[in-house]
């Protein structure tokens, strides 16, 4: 049976998260290699042993902080493919869940830029080129059903993932790196638009024609 809170008291849980917050603005802001456990609770209040008793160490607040996203990612990815509609419909919901998931997580997906494009840090390792992966095959996938179903003519599905998932990613970066020129959802949408338009075979395009899209 759990042990009831004393009101006012402090949870594990609000000690945990203000870990996760203070090591997410850190880590954002001076850099994996640039931040001490320090630094860490001072910014939590908190001592060095309540880390310890959590997380282990620098290291183990890290791991917690990008693995918690990106299972989170690839569980709404899961989702995504599981949705009914057209392909055309399926493909656009799932580069928006992509697109939302890395809105949700900028100070994350900062950090994890600046792991993954910079210089060593020292950082632990984390196997972020397997979600990129899995998002590819699930577009892949969605596009050769489109494929099969008459709804994209026949083209070579990696180059027109690249070009689907290539309108995600600049609208991605926008985000993170370029705020005033953000294009958000509204965006992607009209991106996404011109690219099936582009690929969609002359019945299937007619037919979204006529239907407004």
């Amino acid at each position: 049976m759990a042990r009831p809170v004393r009101k006012g008291a402090e949870t594990e849980g609000d000690v945990r998260g203000r870990l996760l917050g203070s090591a997410a603005e850190l880590f954002s802001s001076k850099g994996y290699a640039g931040t001490t456990v320090r630094e860490i609770v001072g910014r939590a209040g908190v001592t060095k042993p309540a880390l310890y008793y959590y997380f282990r160490s620098k290291e183990g607040i890290y791991l917690d902080l990008m693995r918690g996203p990106l299972q989170g990612f690839l569980g709404h990815i899961e989702s995504a493919m599981k949705e009914t509609g057209t392909a055309r419909e399926r493909l656009a919901r799932l580069c928006l869940h992509a697109y939302d998931d890395f809105v949700r997580n900028l100070s994350l997906a900062r950090i994890m830029f600046s792991i993954y494009y910079g210089p060593p840090q020292g950082a632990p390792y984390v196997d972020f080129d397997s979600v990129q992966l899995r998002f590819q095959e699930c577009v892949i996938q969605v596009l050769k059903e489109g494929i099969r179903n008459g709804e994209f003519r026949r083209e070579d599905t990696t180059d027109m993932m690249w070009t689907v998932v290539g309108a995600v990613n600049v609208a991605m970066e926008l985000e993170l790196c370029r705020p005033g020129q953000r294009i958000g959802r509204e965006g992607i949408e009209r991106m996404l638009k011109i690219i099936f338009d582009g690929i969609a075979g002359g019945r299937a395009a007619a037919t979204e024609r006529r239907r407004g899209r």
